[in-house]
C-alpha cells in the first residue's frame, strides 16, 4: 500500500496526460486533417514489418524500403499492434502511449531527487510542455520511440546507474540516424560526470554508428545509392555542397531569422532556465545544430515534431539542475531552487493557451466539417488493393487498403487512380486533372469518376 500511496500522483498525471494526448491526436484524425504525408509513410513501413516483409514504403517511390530513407529499425516494434489493428489510428494510439510513458521515469526521479510536490510540479509541467504538444498534434513520427528512451536513459544517468542510462541511450541508434549525435553527445556528458571509460564508448559508438548508418546502411538500401537529407543543409546541393552550406550557415545565420531566437528562449523558459545549471543540457546541443544549419524553415520553429526529443533531456537536466542550486552557496539561487517547480508549472499553463492543448476546448476540435463526408465518398470510389497516386489531401486516409503512391511518382508506375485535393494543392493546382495525370504517366488514358467540392478521383482506361 505504501507504494501506491508514493506513486498515484505520478501515475495519476499519467493517465490525464495520456488522455488529453490521445483526445487531441483522435480529433484531428477524425477532422480528416492531414498536416502531412507522414502518418501514411509510417504506416507503410510498420505494415510491412508486420507481415513478416521489408518497410516498403511505396510513397517515397516503386519498392522503396523506408531504411533507405530515415535508419528507423525499432518502429518493427509497433508490427505486432499493427497486425491486430491495422489502422493508422493503431499508430496515433501508440504515439500517444510512448510519450505518456515517458513521463512516469520523469517525474518518479524527480520525486525521488526533490520531493515529492516540486519533483510532481517538474512532471506537470514536462507532461504538457510545448514540444510534446506540437509533435503530438502532427500525427505519428518515429521520433516517438525516442522519447521514452530518453528519459528512461535521462532518469537512470541521474541516478547514477550509469550504464543503464548508456543503454537506453544507445538503443536511439535504432530510432533515426541524426540521433547518433545525441547518443556522442550523451557520451561526452558521461565523460564530464567522471565516467570516463564510458563515455567514451558511449561516445565513440553514436559517431561510429551514425557514420556508418548515413555512409553505408542507408545508401545501400536508397536506391539512388546514397542519403538523401545532406541538400536539407542547402537545397538543391550534394552531400559536400550542403555540409559547407550548413556550415556556412552557422556561422551567419545561427540566430537569424528571428524564429530561431524564439526557440532557444522558449526552450529554456520551460525549465525556468534552470536547466542551464547541468551539463546533461549539452545533449539538446547536436539537434540544435543541425536544425538551425538546415535550410528547412520546418526545423527552426516550435511547431511540428522537432522538439519532442529535447523535452526529455531538459527537464532531466532541470532535475539536476535544481538538486545542484539546492546546494549553492548563495542563499538566492537556494530560494530559486524551491520556486522553480511552481514556476515551471505555471509556464506550462500558460503557454498551453498558444499550443495545441487549447483546442481541447474548442469546440470545432470535435466537428467534422460538410467537407469530410465529400471526402469519404471520394475514397469510397476507389476499390480496396487498387493503387493509387495521390497529393496529401487523402494520402493518409488511402494508405491502409490501397497501394499508394505519391502523385508525382515514377512515371512508370501506371496507378489505377489518381486522386487530387485543388484546396489544398497549394500554389496552382491542375485545372484539367484528366490532362495532369495523363502527362505523369505518359501512354496512360484517364477518365474522371468523382469530381466533388475540390476533390477529383481519375481511373486509368486503357487496361
Amino acid at each position: 500500500m505504501r507504494h501506491v500511496r508514493t506513486h498515484w500522483p505520478v501515475a495519476l498525471l499519467t493517465v490525464v496526460a495520456f488522455l488529453a494526448y490521445l483526445v487531441l491526436s483522435l480529433a484531428r484524425w477524425h477532422r480528416w486533417a492531414n498536416p502531412s504525408w507522414d502518418l501514411a509513410i509510417f504506416e507503410q513501413a510498420v505494415k510491412g514489418y508486420a507481415h513478416l516483409g521489408a518497410p516498403i514504403v511505396s510513397i517515397k517511390g516503386p519498392d522503396f524500403n523506408q531504411l533507405g530513407d530515415h535508419f528507423s529499425p525499432l518502429l518493427v516494434v509497433l508490427a505486432p499492434f499493427y497486425r491486430i489493428f491495422p489502422s493508422p489510428v493503431t499508430l496515433l494510439v501508440a504515439q500517444c502511449v510512448l510519450v505518456a510513458v515517458s513521463i512516469i521515469p520523469i517525474t518518479v526521479t524527480a520525486r525521488r531527487i526533490l520531493g515529492p510536490w516540486p519533483g510532481l510540479g517538474v512532471g506537470v509541467a514536462y507532461a504538457f510542455s510545448w514540444g510534446i504538444q506540437s509533435a503530438i498534434d502532427v500525427q505519428f513520427h518515429e521520433y516517438a520511440l525516442a522519447v521514452p528512451l530518453l528519459a528512461f536513459g535521462m532518469a537512470a544517468f541521474l541516478t547514477e546507474r550509469w550504464r543503464a542510462s548508456a543503454i537506453w541511450v544507445v538503443l536511439l541508434l535504432g530510432v533515426k540516424e541524426d540521433l547518433g549525435l545525441t547518443v556522442a553527445a550523451f557520451g561526452a556528458v558521461l565523460w564530464l560526470r567522471g565516467q570516463r571509460r564510458l563515455g567514451w564508448i558511449v561516445a565513440g559508438t553514436g559517431v561510429v554508428a551514425m557514420a556508418l548508418i548515413v555512409g553505408v546502411f542507408v545508401p545501400a538500401l536508397n536506391p539512388h545509392g546514397r542519403y538523401d537529407y545532406w541538400g536539407k543543409l542547402g537545397e538543391g546541393s550534394g552531400e559536400n555542397a550542403g555540409l559547407l552550406a550548413g556550415m556556412s550557415r552557422l556561422v551567419t545565420e545561427f540566430l537569424s531569422p528571428s524564429v530561431k531566437i524564439q526557440t532557444i528562449v522558449l526552450l529554456l523558459v520551460i525549465t525556468a532556465f534552470v536547466a542551464l545549471r547541468s551539463p546533461v543540457t549539452l545533449v539538446i546541443v547536436p539537434t540544435m545544430i543541425w536544425r538551425f544549419a538546415g535550410s528547412t524553415e520546418f526545423y527552426w520553429g516550435t511547431t511540428w515534431h522537432y522538439s519532442v526529443i529535447l523535452m526529455p533531456v531538459l527537464f532531466a537536466a532541470a532535475i539536476d539542475g535544481l538538486r545542484l542550486l539546492r546546494s549553492s552557496p548563495r542563499s538566492w539561487l537556494r530560494t530559486y531552487a524551491r520556486v522553480a517547480p511552481a514556476l515551471m508549472v505555471v509556464v506550462a499553463v500558460v503557454l498551453s493557451f498558444h499550443y495545441p492543448l487549447k483546442d481541447l476546448w474548442d469546440p470545432a476540435t470535435y466537428e467534422r466539417g460538410d467537407r469530410v463526408a465529400v471526402a469519404e465518398r471520394a475514397v469510397a470510389a476507389i476499390p480496396d488493393g487498387a493503387s493509387v497516386a495521390s497529393d496529401r489531401g487523402l494520402i493518409v486516409q488511402l494508405a491502409t487498403d490501397h497501394e499508394v503512391y505519391w502523385i508525382a511518382t515514377d512515371p512508370s508506375v501506371r496507378p489505377d487512380y489518381v486522386v487530387i485535393d485543388t484546396q489544398t494543392w497549394g500554389g496552382n493546382p491542375p485545372q484539367d486533372v484528366v490532362a495532369y495525370t495523363e502527362g505523369l504517366f505518359p501512354g496512360a488514358t484517364y477518365e474522371v469518376v468523382f469530381d466533388e467540392w475540390d476533390y477529383v478521383v481519375v481511373r486509368r482506361v486503357d487496361g
